[in-house]
Formats: structure tokens, C-alpha cells, sequence
């Protein structure tokens, strides 16, 4: 495929854009062009053939800036590829299983025919913003369940994706 992919994500602690960077190197080691950038910071989806959105999901729901990006930029999606992916929940048994996508994403998933939806583990740790993660590190329920071999793994599949015609 030529042109340029966006790789874009909505943050608030940096767990989802070391994600989203992650996708973006992996699908660059598979030969693409790749921009990655925070949702809110991409003004047009224009320029991109294809185009990979993630966000952090807080209270059973998408980041903000990721629904945001996806309402703002709705119709240019609907004409291209897209993958959405999630990143979030805690623990070792996000690896084990197939988690859904919440509900807002899988609206936007069936009225933009997203090609695939999948959610990582999440990483939160000291220093981390907001009341909510303030809760869950006092409690002892922190730490990174990112799996970056996965990740990577997800990416490739994207990558063949676009490189099939």
C-alpha cells in the first residue's frame, strides 16, 4: 500500500501513546509510512490512506479526545481502512482473554465498518492523574499489563491487511 498511515490516540498518562507508538514502529518495520500523532492535535485525515485510532478507556468508556477524533472526522473515516484499539483494564487476565469492544466504540465500529477492534492491558503507575487511578493504586491494583509482543503481533496484522489488495 502507498500513502501514509495515522496512528493517532487519546492519552491522559502516556499508556496509550507508548501503545500507539508501539503499533506505529512495528507497522514502519513492516515498510509503511507511518505518522503518529494524539487525536487532538490532527486537524485532517486527508493525507491518510488508512488510518489506526486508539484510546485509554476510563469508566467504560474511550478517552475523550479518541471519540472526540472520531466524530470530528466521521465521513473522511467512513472512506478509508480503519482499526480502533483500546487500552486500559488491569490485570494478568486481559491477556487471556478476547475483550470487547465498550459500547460507544462498537457504535462507531458498525457505522464507520472499522476492519478490527482489540483491547490491551493498560499501564498505570505512580504519579499517574486523576481521583479514579489515585483509587486503584492505593488499592493496590497498578502496575503495566501491556504486552508489547502482542501489540506487535496486532500491528503486523494490520500491516498485511494494508498490503493486501
Amino acid at each position: 500500500m502507498t500513502g501514509i498511515v495515522l496512528v493517532t490516540y487519546g492519552t491522559t498518562n502516556g499508556s496509550t501513546a507508548r501503545i500507539a507508538e508501539a503499533v506505529a514502529d512495528s507497522l514502519r518495520k513492516d515498510g509503511l509510512t507511518v505518522e503518529s500523532l494524539p487525536a487532538q492535535c490532527v486537524t485532517t485525515v486527508s493525507p491518510y490512506r488508512a488510518v489506526v485510532v486508539g484510546g485509554a478507556l476510563y469508566g467504560g468508556r474511550w478517552h475523550k479526545e479518541a471519540r472526540r477524533f472520531v466524530r470530528r472526522h466521521r465521513a473522511a473515516l467512513a472512506k478509508r481502512p480503519v482499526w480502533f484499539f483500546s487500552s486500559g483494564p488491569l490485570g494478568a487476565s486481559v491477556a487471556a482473554r478476547d475483550l470487547p469492544p465498550v459500547r460507544g466504540v462498537r457504535r462507531a465500529m458498525t457505522r464507520l465498518h472499522v476492519r478490527e477492534h482489540v483491547t490491551f492491558g493498560g499501564c498505570l503507575e505512580e504519579g499517574a492523574e486523576g481521583r479514579l487511578a489515585g483509587m486503584i493504586l492505593r488499592s493496590g491494583k497498578g502496575g503495566d499489563f501491556r504486552d508489547f509482543d502482542a501489540i506487535e503481533a496486532w500491528a503486523d496484522r494490520v500491516a498485511a491487511a494494508l498490503a493486501d489488495p
